[in-house]
């Protein structure tokens, strides 16, 4: 057997349980759940690794599931990794009628690919000829919403972050795992091809605002209030004002929403919130912008003489993926599609906890076409179920054994050519001592 002859029987192996694996997928895009929620997707995983026979784990950080595929001698573990979560998309055809939530950026589609490629491997029997094992992970909660929920699990004690992949790494989770892989959903149109590369993309903080202002009668007394929405306003005007201070090449993104702008209409508003991400390339510039969008809460509470509770929060580190490992999934990118298929893009201003990972260990996070409709839109679906749910499938297990092949040479040169910028401890450190609550009151100012 050589590598090219197991390569081609695994992806054999894959097309005979295509109905399977689409169905799954699609079952998934049926039933969204939203993170650290993720019940009955987290089952449908664990269903297929009992059915494989793999050991595998459930319950991790609440809702993940973890399967290890031995191979023939120890070696590397290749982690090949697919999210469980959805976002919140109340106008899209397929959401959940009581949450909203909706497979609106492939997260169901990533999941099909984990499983297809464990499908595929342990029906060809793959693990004969590899050395190492994979583990096939379900990871919760990636998409970072419902943050005042989030935060209640930290307060209760059932997390320690508000994504997936950093909770797993403060469980120990990742701690036999050498390096990760996944793959995103794209759109052919988007991509201008069949696969896609960026090298890295934004990080980001979260922040939540409570405006705290005076209720009264908004037509009899408004002068004896203090109002709070008027306040954020101001706020969200003030950071609009910043962005002509942000560096092109830092690519700031700064996205306010208002969640709360008061209680009844006859009621000046006394509380007012606002939730946003403070996104940017490197870390540097998030501090930067953070401490800008800072500025100007408090800057609109104390025109308007209130307060105004600053909640900082730890979200996701740049991403940096590995050049082996992009290359090898180039390589693997021709033989599924052709010369040309792969592309190189540009940095992206979106974030990923794969980031996190990234840091601490050789990540590649590339992007495939099968997709239709832009993410985290109403019109988002899988429109081609052989590029979104089998070439996925087959991408990983086909990069699985090349990295574990031939005393799994390929990944030992990854792991060992790959400079971490953090171990996992001065990450977890760092990430803890984003946490932090100030409260400024514009009376005290006087």
């Amino acid at each position: 057997m050589d590598r090219e002859t197991l390569k081609q029987q695994v992806c054999a192996a894959i097309d005979r349980q295509g109905e399977r694996i689409v169905a799954l997928g699609e079952a998934i895009m049926d039933d969204p759940e939203l993170g650290f929620k993720e019940v009955r997707t987290a089952r449908r995983v664990a269903e297929v690794f009992a059915e494989l026979g793999l050991p595998f784990e459930e319950g991790l950080a609440l809702t993940g599931v973890k399967a290890l595929y031995q191979g023939r001698r120890p070696g590397p573990t290749v982690a090949l990794m697919g999210e469980l979560d959805a976002l919140v998309v109340p106008g899209h055809p397929r959401a959940h009628p009581q949450t909203g939530a909706a497979h609106a950026c492939g997260h169901n589609a990533q999941i099909a690919g984990v499983l297809g490629a464990a499908l595929g491997l342990a029906t060809a029997g793959a693990a004969r000829h590899l050395d190492g094992q994979i583990a096939f992970m379900a990871v919760p909660a990636e998409e970072y919403v419902e943050i005042d929920y989030r935060v209640g699990l930290v307060r209760e004690g059932k997390t320690r972050f508000l994504g997936g992949k950093a909770e797993l790494l403060e469980r120990g989770h990742f701690g036999d795992v050498d390096l990760a892989l996944m793959i995103h959903s794209g759109c052919a149109e988007q991509l201008d091809g069949a696969a896609g590369v960026a090298s890295s993309s934004n990080g980001f903080l979260g922040k939540t605002a409570r405006f705290i202002g005076r209720a009264s009668h908004a037509g009899m007394a408004p002068e004896q209030g203090i109002n709070a929405l008027k306040a954020a306003q101001l706020a969200l005007t003030a950071i609009d004002a910043q962005r002509e201070t942000f560096r092109d090449q830092d690519c700031v993104r700064v996205h306010p929403i208002l969640t709360k702008g008061g209680d009844l209409v006859n009621i000046v508003p006394a509380e007012a919130r606002l939730e946003t991400y403070v996104r940017a390339r490197t870390s540097e510039a998030m501090l930067d912008a953070a401490a800008k969008v800072d500025r100007a809460l408090k800057g609109a509470a104390l025109v308007l003489g209130c307060q105004v509770e600053i909640q900082t929060l730890p979200g996701y580190l740049p991403l940096r993926n590995d050049p082996l490992l992009a290359q090898l999934f180039r390589e693997n990118a021709v033989q599924l599609f052709g010369s040309g298929a792969c592309r190189d893009l540009p940095h992206s201003g979106g974030s990923t906890d794969a980031g996190d990972l990234s840091q601490v260990m050789p990540v590649l996070h590339p992007v495939m076409k099968g997709a239709s409709g832009a993410a985290h839109s109403t019109q988002w679906h899988i429109a081609d179920p052989e590029a979104g749910y089998l070439a996925p499938a087959k991408a990983l297990a086909m990069m699985a054994i090349d990295l574990l092949w031939d005393g799994a040479e390929q990944a030992r040169r990854v792991v060992g050519e790959h400079r971490p910028s953090l171990s996992v401890e001065e990450y977890l450190r760092q990430q803890q001592a984003i946490f932090n609550t100030e409260f400024f009151d514009a009376e005290e100012r006087d």
